[in-house]
C-alpha cells in the first residue's frame, strides 16, 4: 500500500550510484531542451514566455513522483498549449492579468478531472477518443500551431480572427506590406541551426545550441532597438487624432465588457430568486436579457472600429531621426527636405489596449523575449470557484484527454523498450497531481511530451529522478540565469515550436486507417478538415470525430455479423457468403457475433427470418452462440420469442458453444428449460453432426441434396 499512495520508493529499490549519474546526466539534457521549449510553449498558450518556466519547476518532478513511468518527461506541450489559449481567448485578451489567471485555474481543473478519474480507476475513458480522430485532430494540430508562427517569422502583428485560415491571410497580407528582414534571418537560422545539428548528431541539445548562438548574435548586434517617446515626436498630426480614436473604441469595448459582465451576474441572481431557482419568464429577464444582447452587439461594432484602428496604426511606417538620446519620427515617403533619416524603418507597437500618448513603444528592431522576473514564482491557491469551474469543465475534460492520451501513448512506448510496468490509472494521477500543484505555482495545463521523454530515454534516464533533476536545473535558471534570457529573439522560439510540432504530421496514419476501415479513413480526414476549418476552436474537430466514432460503433453494435456456415475446404465452418459455399437446404447453422442486447436483439430474429425465406425445405436451425458473450433482458426476449416462432413452425431449435454467462441468463429466466437441455451443445462439430444424423436420416426428406451434406463437406457455391 505505501508503495501505490508513493509510487516513488519503488525508483530506490537496488538503485546504484552509477545510476544516479546516469539520471543526473539525463536530467540536465532535458532541462536544456524543456527550458526553451517551455518558455516556447507558453506563447503559444497566450502567455508570456516566463511562464513557460513556471510550468517547467513543479509538474515534472510531481508527475514522476507519483506517475508509474520513469522516463515519461512532463511539462508544456505544443497542442495542450494551443487547446488552452483557444479556450480561453473568448474570456479574456491572451495575454492580459485575467487571461493568465484563466490559464492557472484551468490547469487546477484539468489536474483535479485528471486525479479524479485516476483515484476512480477510470482510465479506460481514454478508449472513447479513437485513433483515427487523434491522427486527424493532431495532424491539423501541428499544422494550425505551425502556422501560427508566421507572424513571428515575419516580424509582423495582426489581430486574430474568427478562424485561424483568416488570421492567415492577415499575416500574408502584412507579410507583403513589410516584412522585418533580420527577424526572417533569425528564424531561419534557427531552424538551419537545429536541422543540421540533428543530422550530425541527435545526442546534442540542438535547441539549446540555437538559443545560445541566436542570444548571442542578437545582444552583440542590437536585434531590439525600441524607443519610448511621446505622440508630439511623430511629425504627422493626423496619427495623434488616429490614436485618439483607437483609445475611444477601446475603451467603449471595456465599458461595455464591464456593463455586461455586471448585468450577467444580475441575470444569474435573478434567475436563482425566480421559480425556485429553475429560471423564471418575467418581463424583468427578458428586458435584462435584451440588454445583454443590445451591449454585446455595441462591443462587436467597438471591436470591429478598434480592430480596423489598430490595423492602420500597424501599417504605419516611419523614417527616423536621433538628435543625442532624442528620436523624431516621420511617415516613410514624407520626408521634408533637407532632413537626414538614418536607414532602418520604424513602426508604432499597438496591442490591444489603450495606448499612452506620452509612451509610445516605437520598434526599429526584432522583438525579443526581454524582461524575465527573477525568483521562483509565488506559491499561492488558483482563484477557483464553482462557476468558473463548471465554465472551464469541458474545455478541461478535452484537454484532459487529450493530454493523457499523449502520455499515456508515450509511456507505453517507452515501457516496451525498457520492460517496466505501466499503469494508466497510477499517470493519470501523476498527471492530475503535477497539473494541480503546478497550478498553484502559477503553471498552466502541462501534459508528457513526445520529444522530451524522447531525450530522457535516450540519455539513459534510469528512474524519475532525472525528472526531479531537470525541474532543480529549472529552478536554479529561474534563480540566477533569467538576465541571460533578455536578448532571446522571439523569432527563434518561434522557429523552436515549428521544429517541434513536425514531428506530430503523420499522413501515413490516413493512409492506414483507411486501409484497416474506410470508414476510419473517413473519421480520420473528417477529422483533420473541421478541426482546420473551426480552428482555434479545435474542440470541434474533437467533438464531430467523436461523434462519428460512437455513431459507427452503435451502427456496428446494432448490426452485428449474422453469419450462416458451411463446410470451408480447411475443414472448418465459415461463413457461406464470405467464402462463396453452398448452403444446406434443411439446416442453417447460424453464427451471431457480438453481445444480444437491446440495441440488436430484434435483428437476430430478421435475419434468422432471411435464412428462413432462402431455405423454404429448411428443417432446422443451429445458434453458435460462441460468439454472443453478453446477454440482456431484452436480448434474452428476442431469443424466446425466436425459439416460440421456430417451434410453432415445426423447426427445429438448438445452441452450441454457450458461455457461462449467457447460461446464467437463461437459467434465471428459464429460457433453458424451455429450449431444453438436449437441445444444448458443447461445441459446434458434436451440435452438427447430431443434427445431420436427425435430419438427413429423416424418411420424408427427398434423397437429393443429403447425400454430400455442405455442413460435412466442402461444396463451393455455383
Amino acid at each position: 500500500m505505501i508503495y501505490k499512495f508513493f509510487p516513488f520508493l519503488l525508483w530506490f529499490k537496488g538503485y546504484k550510484i552509477g545510476e544516479f549519474k546516469l539520471d543526473l546526466v539525463a536530467g540536465i539534457t532535458v532541462a536544456m531542451v524543456l527550458i526553451p521549449q517551455s518558455m516556447a510553449y507558453a506563447q503559444l498558450a497566450g502567455l508570456p514566455a516566463y511562464y513557460g518556466l513556471y510550468a517547467a519547476f513543479l509538474p515534472p518532478m510531481i508527475a514522476a513522483l507519483f506517475g508509474s513511468s520513469r522516463q515519461l518527461g512532463t511539462g508544456p506541450v505544443a497542442v495542450v498549449s494551443l487547446m488552452s489559449a483557444a479556450s480561453l481567448e473568448p474570456l479574456a485578451t491572451a495575454g492580459s492579468p485575467e487571461f493568465i489567471a484563466y490559464s492557472i485555474v484551468l490547469a487546477m481543473v484539468v489536474g483535479i478531472f485528471q486525479l479524479s478519474l485516476g483515484v476512480l480507476r477510470l482510465g479506460m475513458v481514454v478508449n472513447f477518443l479513437s485513433h483515427p480522430v487523434i491522427n486527424g485532430f493532431t495532424n491539423a494540430a501541428a499544422i494550425i500551431i505551425a502556422s501560427s508562427q508566421f507572424s513571428k517569422f515575419f516580424g509582423v502583428y495582426v489581430d486574430k480572427a474568427p478562424h485561424h485560415y483568416e488570421t492567415m491571410m492577415r499575416v500574408a497580407q502584412a507579410a507583403m506590406d513589410f516584412t522585418h528582414i533580420p527577424t526572417l534571418i533569425y528564424a531561419c537560422s534557427a531552424v538551419a541551426i537545429m536541422v543540421a545539428l540533428k543530422k550530425i548528431n541527435p545526442r546534442i541539445p540542438n535547441v539549446l545550441v540555437a538559443v545560445l548562438i541566436t542570444t548571442v548574435i542578437s545582444y552583440f548586434t542590437g536585434f531590439n532597438n525600441d524607443a519610448v517617446v511621446d505622440v508630439s515626436a511623430l511629425k504627422d498630426p493626423a496619427i495623434a487624432e488616429q490614436i485618439h480614436e483607437f483609445n475611444a473604441a477601446t475603451a467603449m469595448i471595456e465599458e461595455h465588457g464591464g456593463n455586461r459582465a455586471d448585468l450577467g451576474n444580475a441575470l444569474d441572481e435573478l434567475k436563482k430568486t425566480e421559480s425556485g431557482g429553475h429560471g423564471g419568464s418575467s418581463v424583468e429577464l427578458i428586458k435584462m436579457a435584451s440588454e445583454i444582447d443590445i451591449l454585446t452587439a455595441h462591443m462587436d461594432h467597438a471591436k470591429e472600429e478598434a480592430h480596423l484602428l489598430r490595423k492602420d496604426l500597424r501599417h504605419l511606417k516611419f523614417k527616423s531621426v536621433k538628435e543625442g538620446d532624442n528620436y523624431t519620427f516621420y511617415p516613410k515617403g514624407n520626408i521634408p527636405p533637407g532632413v537626414q533619416a538614418e536607414g532602418g524603418t520604424w513602426r508604432l507597437k499597438v496591442k490591444n489596449s489603450e495606448l499612452d500618448s506620452s509612451k509610445l513603444l516605437m520598434m526599429g528592431g526584432g522583438a525579443i523575449v526581454g524582461m524575465i522576473p527573477e525568483g521562483l514564482p509565488t506559491l499561492s491557491m488558483p482563484d477557483l470557484t464553482v462557476k468558473s469551474f463548471l465554465k472551464l469543465l469541458p474545455t478541461a475534460i478535452i484537454i484532459s484527454l487529450l493530454g493523457f492520451m499523449e502520455a499515456i501513448a508515450i509511456a507505453k512506448a517507452m515501457a516496451a523498450k525498457t520492460g517496466q510496468k505501466i499503469d494508466a490509472n497510477q499517470e493519470l494521477i501523476g498527471q492530475g497531481l503535477g497539473n494541480i500543484l503546478g497550478s498553484i505555482g502559477s503553471s498552466y495545463a502541462v501534459s508528457g511530451s513526445f520529444s522530451r521523454s524522447a531525450v530522457n530515454l535516450a540519455a539513459g534516464a534510469v528512474s524519475g529522478i532525472s525528472s526531479v533533476v531537470t525541474s532543480v536545473v529549472v529552478v536554479v535558471t529561474l534563480l540566477f540565469f533569467t538576465p541571460l534570457l533578455y536578448h532571446l529573439p522571439q523569432a527563434t522560439l518561434a522557429a523552436v515550436i515549428m521544429m517541434a510540432v513536425i514531428g506530430l504530421v503523420n499522413l501515413k496514419g490516413f493512409v492506414h486507417a483507411w486501409h484497416a476501415q474506410k470508414y476510419d479513413g473517413i473519421i480520420s480526414v473528417l477529422s483533420f478538415l473541421v478541426t482546420l476549418y473551426f480552428a482555434p476552436h479545435l474542440d470541434k474537430g474533437i467533438m464531430v470525430g467523436f461523434v462519428l466514432s460512437m455513431s459507427v460503433f452503435l451502427y456496428k453494435s446494432m448490426r452485428p455479423v449474422v453469419a450462416e456456415l458451411s463446410m470451408h475446404e480447411d475443414k472448418v465452418l465459415k461463413s457461406a457468403e464470405h467464402y462463396r459455399l453452398k448452403g444446406c437446404r434443411h439446416i442453417s447453422v447460424v453464427r451471431f457475433d457480438g453481445a444480444l442486447f437491446f440495441a440488436n436483439a430484434s435483428y437476430l430474429d430478421e435475419q434468422v427470418a432471411k435464412f428462413r425465406t432462402e431455405h423454404p425445405d429448411l428443417r432446422y436451425i443451429l445458434l453458435d452462440a460462441r460468439g454472443i458473450n453478453d446477454m440482456d433482458a431484452s436480448g434474452e426476449e428476442a431469443l424466446a420469442m425466436l425459439v416460440e416462432r421456430l417451434r410453432a413452425a415445426k423447426l427445429g431449435f438448438a445452441m452450441c458453444g454457450v458461455k457461462g454467462q449467457v447460461m446464467a441468463v437463461m437459467e434465471r429466466t428459464h429460457l433453458l428449460d424451455k429450449i431444453g437441455m438436449e437441445n444444448l451443445y458443447s461445441d459446434i462439430q458434436s451440435a452438427v453432426d447430431d443434427i445431420v444424423t436427425k435430419v438427413h436420416t429423416n424418411t420424408d426428406l427427398p434423397e437429393k441434396g443429403c447425400k454430400n451434406c455442405p455442413l460435412t463437406e466442402y461444396i463451393p457455391a455455383v
